[in-house]
C-alpha cells in the first residue's frame, strides 16, 4: 500500500499570505516613492525661456489679416528656412533647435510665443531669442506681399528655476502612484474564503470492522 504524497506549499508563499491586507498598500507606496526619487535625481534639470512676437498690419491690411498671418508664422517658425538662420545666433545646430523649440499662437491675438528648452538656462534664452529674430526677419522680407510685419514684443529672459519637476515632487508622484497600485492589489486580492478553498479537504473517515458490526446490530 502506497501513500499518495500531498502537495506542500512553499514556506515563502505561506508567509506572504499571512501578511496583513494593508501591507500591499504600504509596499506600493514605498516602492513608488523610491522609483520617483530615483527618477528625480537621475534626470537632469531642464530650463525653459519664452519670447513673443506680434503681427502688426500695415495701412493696407486689417487686424483679421494680422491674426491669420500670426497663425501661419507660428507654423513656419520651426521650419528649416527659419531655423537655418537662427542657428547662427543661437550657436547650436538646426537639429537641436528643431527638438528644443516649440511655438504657440492664439486665435484671439496676433501673437506668436517661441519657447525653447535646454539643460542650461542661458542656452534656452539664446535659442528662443534667435528663433524670434529669424522669424521677424523672414516676415520683414515678405511684408510687401503680406502687408503684415512681425515685431519683437518681449525678449526671453533667464528663468529663475528649472521647468522640470524637483526630486521632492517626483517622490510624491511616485508614492501616490505606488499607493494607488497597492490599493488596486487589495481590491483583487482573494478573500479568506478563497484561500480556505485552496486548502486540501480532509479525507472522509471510514468506520472500522468493529464499528460497522455494531451499526448492523
Amino acid at each position: 500500500m502506497t501513500d499518495t504524497p500531498t502537495r506542500r506549499r512553499l514556506p515563502s508563499l505561506d508567509r506572504v499570505k499571512k501578511l496583513p491586507a494593508w501591507s500591499a498598500l504600504v509596499a506600493g507606496t514605498l516602492v513608488g516613492g523610491l522609483i520617483g526619487g530615483a527618477y528625480g535625481l537621475l534626470t537632469p534639470a531642464s530650463y525653459s525661456a519664452t519670447s513673443y512676437v506680434v503681427a502688426v498690419p500695415t495701412e493696407n491690411a486689417t487686424p483679421d489679416a494680422a491674426r491669420g498671418f500670426a497663425q501661419a508664422y507660428g507654423r513656419v517658425a520651426t521650419q528649416l528656412a527659419v531655423l537655418g538662420d537662427a542657428q547662427v545666433w543661437a550657436g547650436v545646430p538646426v537639429r537641436t533647435l528643431r527638438d528644443s523649440v516649440r511655438t504657440a499662437t492664439s486665435p484671439d491675438a496676433p501673437m506668436v510665443s517661441v519657447t525653447a528648452t535646454s539643460a542650461r538656462a542661458e542656452q534656452a534664452v539664446d535659442m528662443a531669442n534667435a528663433v524670434s529674430r529669424a522669424l521677424t526677419r523672414h516676415a520683414e522680407d515678405t511684408k510687401g506681399s503680406t502687408q503684415v510685419r512681425l515685431v519683437q514684443f518681449s525678449r526671453a529672459v533667464k528663468p529663475s528655476g528649472p521647468a522640470s519637476a524637483s526630486p521632492a515632487i517626483t517622490v510624491l508622484v511616485g508614492a501616490s502612484g505606488g499607493g494607488l497600485l497597492g490599493g488596486l492589489a487589495l481590491l483583487v486580492r482573494p478573500g479568506r474564503a478563497g484561500r480556505e478553498a485552496d486548502d486540501p479537504m480532509p479525507a472522509a473517515s471510514v468506520p472500522g470492522p468493529a464499528t460497522a458490526a455494531d451499526v448492523q446490530r
